[in-house]
């Protein structure tokens, strides 16, 4: 890994769809999310979130990843494919904001947003965003071999703030008010946890605090 150049960057929400009808069925294999995405007609340089219903279940998910990225690179596409925590698996894809289903059995910590399963899905956004950009086509920026590639946020995993070990998140901050806690502020008041991003100048992860 290197470090890129720094460039201004503008992100643009160009539209939703929805599959109420669920047309694909429950049960979906990956190459259907895929079809999924290749639905919304991304441009090129654009890029795809496919987020699916709490009852429906997705090859991989809960055994093997909380979510994955992929492109098409003749189209100069690329989607993020993230299951929902609510019900499947908060353990794995919800944590710290639930119990662990493994390791150390600390306390779960406060959801800034009073949704465990949307805090979640949020943390595992925020580190599928960052390893798509960073290596969309699979040929970018990642540690390790193409077989077994982990890249910007798969790198430091469960890490969100200084001193983190597994089964503890790291020192974060807290809301004086609800006592949950955060790393990162947006919009209209709004509190989140972001993941560390591995920094290729130091080869640590990073924190936001």
């Amino acid at each position: 890994m290197k470090r890129a150049s720094i460039k201004d960057a503008r992100i643009v929400l160009a539209y939703q769809v929805t599959d109420r009808n669920c047309s694909l069925g429950k049960i979906l294999k990956k190459y259907q999310i895929s079809k999924l995405a290749r639905r919304v007609h991304s441009k090129p340089g654009g890029l795809t979130l496919v987020h699916t219903a709490k009852d429906v279940a997705v090859e991989g998910f809960r055994t093997s990843n909380c979510g994955f990225h992929s492109s098409n690179a003749k189209e100069k596409s690329v989607f993020i494919w993230v299951g929902n925590s609510v019900t499947q698996c908060p353990g794995q894809c919800a944590w710290p904001f639930h119990q662990p289903i493994y390791g150390p059995q600390n306390a779960p910590l406060g959801a800034p947003n009073g949704d465990v399963g949307v805090d979640g899905l949020i943390i595992n956004i925020a580190s599928l965003l960052a390893r798509a950009v960073t290596n969309p086509y699979g040929n970018g920026y990642f540690l390790g071999s193409d077989g077994a590639q982990l890249e910007a946020a798969s790198a430091c995993p469960g890490v969100y703030g200084k001193e983190a070990y597994p089964g503890y998140a790291g020192e974060l901050l807290v809301d004086r008010t609800t006592g949950t806690s955060y790393n990162a502020h947006g919009l209209n008041g709004r509190k989140y946890l972001l993941p560390a991003l591995f920094d290729p100048v130091t080869s640590q992860c990073s924190t936001l605090v």
